[in-house]
């Protein structure tokens, strides 16, 4: 986006026009712009003044257009030069006091593809915007300081990108070792954070799904550098990016409640569409729990994101597109009432309800989460037992290992394309039979054909074997076998 200034004589200071497109708040800058220039002691031209925002078929939304509009008007002045060599952002307080905005590490990614080497941003915005090489990033607390920077009047230092180190204040992760019992539940998390496999877990209220869906995040790799920085980038955008902070250093754990809109979900809004939780979650879990609470139209329009790893929203002189390269982590009810298969407590619900309640959760919907997991309720001996369980740390250990042999074939299992399929998934003859047992039995749809198929590579993988072996594929299909229990 380009600012444009124009100032001539025969006008007055209430003479003042923003062209091309702009929304409420760029339109409400004049009066900012004009307040922050006077209290910053640089005065206001008695002239009439006509700003263009250019290309002029694009809306322009946000107030990051205030500080390049007032450098804009304070180089038709005469009073700054050389603005035009710099990518500058940031929102007017009356006081010329410079607040910060939305998306700088995009813009910092821009500069440097269109070889502009130098960024001015607010202060807070500074960190986010200096881990993208090759471009200067200086961080201005107040309009006289931008003058000043861009008069060359005083040193000013670029911003430093913070160091990648662990964040002590960030969010505290549990541990497995937490969790009693539950072992068939704490294997299939293992397998799925080894492939980037999606998960749902089935069980009576009380079960532990919500506290094993929380303690995954703990069992995954750390995020790579080209990771933290896709990931950064989406939440810069959405501006819910922590003020002073640079790169993410912990995977995304996004659980929006079950009330959540469709636009809230998947991206969208009034305006310029916005990123929605599923990108929020991209290299990171999306937890949906009370999944048939979720209204069924936003459930549906999962499958989409879940398919092709993004989101696309268009507008009728816009498209957008925004990564969503998340795991899904969901838990339910076997019922409304909760009980229903429980050996212990009786179900109220009748036949009826129960299938109307599961009805809420699509066949294809369930083809694209590729474990189903019942998690029962805990026995008593197990709840009491003070034995010490597994460690994240060691669960994780065997999950990069897991990983690692996957970066050397350029994807994760769960991601395996279908043409390369049969060739990293090669059967002994005792898999072909117990795959087809399992595909005639179980009427299993081509695509969970390929799921348990890639369940299989990743629990060979974490058993450190080449060739996916029949006892690979009987606990793949071990994982599969919910889905037709519950909506047979």
């Amino acid at each position: 986006m380009d600012v444009e200034v124009d100032m001539h004589a025969g006008g007055t200071a209430r003479d003042f026009v923003t062209v091309g497109m702009p929304d409420t708040a760029v339109r409400e800058s004049r009066e900012r712009i004009k307040s922050a220039l006077m209290n910053s002691g640089f005065g206001y031209p008695n002239k009439s003044v006509t700003i263009n925002l250019a290309p002029a078929n694009v809306r322009k939304e946000g107030a990051g257009f205030d500080l390049p509009m007032a450098l804009g008007i304070l180089g038709a002045m005469g009073i700054v030069r050389g603005a035009e060599e710099h990518l500058v952002a940031g929102e007017l307080s009356l006081d010329g006091s410079i607040r910060g905005v939305r998306g700088v590490l995009s813009m910092a990614v821009c500069a440097r593809r269109l070889g502009i080497r130098s960024l001015l941003v607010p202060t807070e915005n500074a960190a986010e915007g200096a881990v993208v090489e090759g471009v200067q990033v200086f961080g201005i607390s107040h309009l006289s300081d931008a003058v000043s920077l861009l008069n060359r009047q005083g040193e000013f230092a670029a911003a430093l990108p913070k160091a990648r180190t662990p964040d002590a204040g960030g969010r505290e992760v549990s541990d497995f070792a937490d969790v009693r019992g539950q072992g068939t539940a704490k294997r299939a998390l293992e397998v799925a954070a080894a492939g980037g496999h999606n998960v749902l877990l089935i069980g009576p209220p009380g079960s532990g799904k919500t506290m094993l869906a929380k303690r995954l995040a703990g069992i995954l790799p750390s995020l790579t550098f080209q990771e933290a920085l896709e990931t950064t980038q989406v939440h810069s955008v959405a501006g819910v990016l922590s003020p002073g902070d640079g790169l993410l250093r912990e995977r995304p754990f996004r659980a929006p409640h079950h009330s959540v809109s469709d636009a809230g979900l998947l991206g969208g809004g009034a305006g310029t569409p916005r990123p929605g939780e599923v990108s929020l979650a991209h290299h990171g879990l999306l937890f949906l729990d009370e999944l048939p609470e979720f209204p069924r139209n936003v459930l549906e329009q999962l499958r989409q994101p879940l398919e092709d790893r993004a989101v696309t929203i268009a507008r009728a002189n816009l498209t957008l597109s925004f990564p969503a390269d998340f795991m899904l982590v969901a838990a339910m009810n076997p019922c409304r009432c909760g009980f229903h298969g429980d050996t212990t407590r009786e179900c109220r619900c009748t036949g009826a309800q129960i299938q109307q309640y599961l009805s809420k959760i699509s066949g294809p919907l369930l083809d694209r989460i590729d474990l189903h997991i019942e998690v029962p309720a805990v026995d008593y001996k197990e709840l009491r037992s003070r034995g010490e369980g597994v460690t994240s740390a060691e669960i994780r250990h065997r999950v990069e290992a897991a990983r690692a042999v996957q970066a050397g074939r350029g994807f994760y299992n769960a991601h395996i394309p279908h043409q390369q399929l049969r060739r990293l998934c090669a059967l002994d003859a005792a898999g072909e039979r117990t795959l087809e047992m399992a595909v005639r039995r179980m009427s299993l749809s081509a695509r969970a054909h390929d799921r348990i198929l890639r369940v299989a590579r990743t629990i060979a993988d974490l058993g450190g074997s080449e060739m996916v072996s029949g006892k690979h594929l009987a606990e793949a299909v071990q994982y599969r076998s919910l889905d037709r229990s519950y909506w047979s």
